[in-house]
């Protein structure tokens, strides 16, 4: 996430599975009595009850279908502000409840991910919610849940294009996500998820070599190093801890983590949460490993007091030696070795370092 934090108490929001949930109930309320219960409330599997005012409430081809506004709270969700449509219309006898994607919502077309390739990207949690409030209607309503459940979500599949659902094989349009109903605001539990998918799509596509990158600079730097396809780069962003703990139970042969010298600095230095809110720069270290490789008393004093990374780095480029090589190498060496305690196993892995521009200025492995 790129948004800043706010100050103070955030206020909660409501995950796109717990709005599909809460237009898919009105709409089969409409289906069994031609009245649409609005507002409409939906049991989540943590205890809350949230309740919705509808935004449509209309017949539709054999059904009816309810549309529910999404509030994310002070979340910076993409999704925020997006219409959730749920059409409910009658399927075959003892058919239960199927789930179709509308318009956008993706289809899964890759392997890996928890649902089978050809399925609407509803996750699975999010349908228990929606099979289990339908339940919980047929108890009110005494009319079998024999229903076909279409959710769309319209401009997701312009939405779609600032998710990673391109990489992930989900085609067409936005995930249905959600495995409590309630979104955490800059919980940041939405990448981390992107991340371990990401490693379960390289995984079943037999991909033997993956890049994770910490920004966009990186990414395009390794992509085009080791000519990577799309479903072999990982969008690791700060979350070092989130992909290498992942890869420890889920072992891809060889790994390339690639940054920016001040984000692998604090990798360097031991943290697995790379944000800035969440860790770091010990200038102390910094000065330390300067002083090691050759650097006057002066420039480790400046190392020591400098307000960011860079600010070293650019210190270390007024050497006639090529420090800022040396120290971007001795920077991929210390975040090589913290990956490597992490991961505790027999991986391939190499760590690249590299400045604003895209050059390379460290390596390891």
């Amino acid at each position: 996430m790129t948004n800043r934090k706010p100050e103070g108490t955030l206020r909660k929001g409501w995950t796109t599975g717990c709005c599909a949930a809460a237009a898919a109930v009105a709409a089969f309320e409409a289906l069994v009595s031609g009245n649409f219960q609005d507002p409409v409330s939906v049991n989540l599997p943590r205890g809350e009850t949230p309740t919705f005012a509808l935004s449509r409430a209309e017949a539709a081809g054999d059904g009816f279908q309810a549309g529910i506004i999404k509030d994310a709270g002070d979340d910076p969700d993409v999704t925020h502000g997006a219409e959730i449509i749920a059409l409910v219309e009658p399927g075959p006898a003892d058919s239960g409840v199927t789930f179709r994607a509308g318009d956008g919502v993706g289809t899964v077309t890759l392997p890996g991910l928890p649902l089978a390739v050809g399925e609407p990207a509803i996750n699975p949690a999010p349908r228990q919610i929606i099979t289990a409030n339908l339940e919980a209607a047929v108890e009110r309503l005494g009319h079998a849940c024999d229903v076909i459940v279409t959710i769309s979500i319209p401009g997701g599949q312009v939405l779609a294009e600032k998710t990673m659902n391109g990489r992930l094989g989900i085609k067409g349009g936005l995930s249905v996500l959600g495995t409590t109903g309630v979104v955490i605001p800059y919980s940041c539990a939405s990448w981390i998820h992107s991340i371990h998918r990401g490693v379960d799509v390289a995984r079943a596509g037999g991909i033997t070599h993956i890049a994770a990158a910490t920004g966009s600079t990186s990414e395009a730097a390794v992509r085009d190093l080791y000519k990577l396809s799309d479903r072999a780069l990982i969008d690791m962003g700060d979350f070092a801890g989130g992909l290498l703990k992942y890869l420890r139970q889920h072992p891809i042969e060889k790994v390339t983590i690639a940054g920016g010298f001040a984000k692998l600095l604090k990798l360097a230095q031991g943290h697995m949460d790379l944000h800035s809110s969440r860790s770091s720069v010990d200038f102390d270290d910094l000065a330390g490993k300067l002083a090691d490789l050759g650097g006057d008393d002066n420039a480790c004093r400046q190392a020591e007091t400098a307000n960011t990374a860079m600010e070293v780095l650019e210190l270390a480029k007024t050497f006639d030696l090529p420090l800022d090589r040396a120290l971007g190498d001795r920077v991929a060496l210390g975040a090589r070795e913290t990956a490597l305690a992490a991961l505790s196993g027999d991986v391939e892995l190499e760590v690249l370092v590299f400045d604003r521009t895209g050059g390379q200025i460290g390596r390891a492995g």
